[in-house]
This record gives structure tokens, C-alpha cells and sequence, in this order.
């Protein structure tokens, strides 16, 4: 009989930051942390299950505040009660709850939900994602790395620090000028010219816009274009996927399996620019991943700037996937400390998924050291 869940525990981890990332702005002159929420998921058999939600109110409506109180006022006494081994009861009550809107509702805080239950029950079966998900054990993770730029002149500052770190791949955040964008990719290709390079718009284009600036991406030898207009500008996603300059990845549109079999029915997407914790944790991402295979779709991943326990998850799903492009996932760029036992490795651009049941991981600390 499965052990039934008694309790769901959470406290705010705050991160320092390290470098300059527009998402991570400081804020009346006082140092910037990357604040997130870490779950603590128990079991009446005395089980504990670990999990992190991220929310980033500068890409998203969350924030840590609604966060809080989504899984201390709502999720939490909805969960009480369940079976450990039953996961679609447990998101069947957080969807009741917190009900959906276009799509999943509050993806990043049941994603700190769903990533505890996750390892709760590898701790109860003592086995490992891979082995749960019936896939290979895979290697590391290559990432890339992130390039914020404002001018074409800050480019050289941010490939020699990448270089000194190990890094040979980039993701390019754009959508604020064509033409500077487009000037800083071509910089960047110029000084990296075997590097893989994609670029993220963050929805930050007009069509006509997005239009002009995809050839110019293809002309720098950029492999792919991620969310030049916004989510609800679906039409438009129709345009520039035939027009064909670049593949054309969705991001912040794309929370759910349904919301990807319908923009691909609709032919508005090549592929999606995966993050674990946007789309609700790693029940929906395997899902999906799943479901990008299947129909030879892009599969590109990225996070949300997602430290220790929320990156060893991508790290998991990322390795066992065989991901077959650099992963944009920066927190070994711009954040510094961990709440962990022993801390994720990573070695240059290789991160390396850690060992053990669940997560693999143990929270040892609320304060990142």
C-alpha cells in the first residue's frame, strides 16, 4: 500500500548573482538574489521528498510571494491524504484548486510540488530517473552560454569570459533592436565560428520585425530563432514558420502537451525550447520531450536561471533525452552558493546529472553556501 502524503513544507532560498542578466536586475541599489522556493514533500513512512519552484516575475506572472501562498494555502491541505505513488491524483487535486487558464495554472509552483513527489518516489522505489523513465543512463550536459549584450562592443568581454570558464556554445538574448541584435550576432559568430548559436527574443518583436531579423539570423549562421513574438501572437508564429529562414521555436507559449499538439497541428512551431520548470515539473516535460520525438520536432532546452534542485532535475531529463544541442541553462553563470549536501558538478561546460535515487540530491542548508 502506497505511504500517504502528511505534509508539504516550504522556505525562500535566495541565490546571490554574479555578472549582469537583464532578468536578474538589481533593484534600488541593493545586491540581487535569485529567490526561489524549495518544497519539502513528507510521507507518513517517514519518506522526504525535495523540490524547487522558480519563478521569475520579470518572464512570468509568479512571483515569490504568490508562490508562498499558492502551496502553503492551497496546494499543500489539497495534497494531504494522497498516495505517494499515485501522481495523477496529486495533479488532478492541484488542477482542481488551482485551475487552469489557457493552460496550466501556476506551472512554476506545482512545479515545485511535482519535483518533490518525483523524488519521493525514486527514494521509495530506490531507483534512478533513468531507470523509472525506461531510458539509457546518458552522459553530461553540454551548456551554453548566456550572451546579454546591449552593444556589439560587449560581445568580446562576454566570449573571453566564457572561454576562461570553458564554454564553447551560446544562446543570444534579443528583442530589444533589430539592428543592434543583429550586430551582436554577427560579432559573436565572427568570434566564435564553430560555436552553436541560437537566439532568444522573449517575444520582444513585432511580426514585421521578427520577419526582417530571421533572415539576418540565418545570414550569421544563428541555428534557430526562440519566441520572436509574444505567446498570444499565434498567427504570426504561422508567417515566420513559412517563411523558413530559421526554425522557429516556441518558449513561453508552450506550458503543456495540449498546448504543443495544438500549435503543431497548427503548424506554428518547428520545435519548443524545453524548461522543466515552466511546463509544471518533469511529469508534463517527459510528456512532451516524449511527444517531440515522436514527430521529429526541435528539441532545444533552457531554464529560468533554475539552481540546485530544480537544475538537477533538467540535468536528468536533459541527459536520458540524449539532447542533442547545448542547454541554456545559466545558473553556473550567474549565481553562486547551494543548499546541497554535496553540490552539483560541473566541469567547464559539462553538467553532470547526480547519482542516486529520486533527484539524487539532499538539502542540507536554507541558506545558499
Amino acid at each position: 500500500m502506497s505511504p500517504r502524503i502528511v505534509s508539504l513544507e516550504c522556505f525562500v532560498a535566495a541565490y546571490p548573482v554574479v555578472g549582469d542578466f537583464r532578468y536578474l536586475a538589481p533593484k534600488d541599489g541593493k545586491p540581487i538574489t535569485r529567490n526561489t522556493v524549495v518544497v519539502a514533500l513528507r510521507d507518513d513512512a517517514g519518506g522526504l521528498g525535495w523540490g524547487q519552484a522558480v519563478p521569475s516575475p520579470t518572464w512570468s506572472y509568479e512571483t515569490i510571494e504568490t508562490v508562498q501562498t499558492t502551496l502553503e494555502r492551497h496546494l499543500a491541505p489539497a495534497l494531504v491524504g494522497l498516495p505517494v505513488d499515485d501522481t495523477a491524483s496529486v495533479w488532478r487535486a492541484m488542477n482542481r484548486v488551482i485551475a487552469p487558464g489557457f493552460s496550466t495554472g501556476q506551472p512554476i509552483a506545482k512545479a515545485g510540488v511535482d519535483l518533490a513527489l518525483f523524488d519521493l518516489q525514486g527514494h521509495r522505489s530506490n531507483l534512478a530517473p533513468a531507470t523509472r523513465w525506461g531510458r539509457k543512463a546518458g552522459g553530461p550536459v553540454t551548456l551554453s552560454w548566456t550572451v546579454d549584450a546591449s552593444t556589439e562592443g560587449e560581445v568580446d568581454t562576454v566570449v573571453a569570459a566564457a572561454s576562461a570558464r570553458g564554454f564553447r556554445n551560446f544562446n543570444v538574448k534579443i528583442g530589444r533592436d533589430a539592428g543592434a541584435d543583429l550586430a551582436i550576432c554577427r560579432r559573436l559568430r565572427a568570434l566564435a565560428p564553430s560555436a552553436f548559436i541560437w537566439a532568444d527574443a522573449n517575444g520582444g518583436y513585432d511580426e514585421a520585425t521578427a520577419l526582417r531579423v530571421a533572415r539576418g539570423l540565418a545570414d550569421a549562421g544563428v541555428a534557430a530563432f526562440e519566441q520572436p513574438l509574444s505567446a498570444n501572437r499565434l498567427p504570426g508564429y504561422r508567417t515566420l514558420r513559412r517563411f523558413g529562414a530559421l526554425p522557429i521555436l516556441m518558449d513561453e507559449g508552450v506550458i503543456s502537451l495540449a498546448d504543443l499538439e495544438s500549435f503543431h497541428q497548427l503548424e506554428l512551431l518547428d520545435g519548443v525550447a524545453m524548461k522543466v520548470s515552466r511546463v509544471g515539473g518533469l511529469t508534463e516535460a517527459v510528456r512532451m520531450v516524449e511527444y517531440l520525438e515522436r514527430h521529429g520536432l526541435a528539441f532545444f532546452a533552457s531554464g529560468l536561471t533554475d539552481p540546485d534542485i530544480a537544475f538537477a532535475a533538467c540535468l536528468h531529463l536533459f541527459s536520458v533525452s540524449r539532447l542533442p544541442h547545448p542547454a541554456a541553462l545559466n545558473a553556473p553563470q550567474f549565481l553562486t552558493g547551494s543548499l546541497l549536501e554535496s553540490p552539483l558538478r560541473i566541469e567547464g561546460d559539462q553538467a553532470f546529472p547526480p547519482d542516486g535515487p529520486g533527484l539524487g540530491v539532499t538539502v542540507t542548508r536554507r541558506t545558499p553556501a
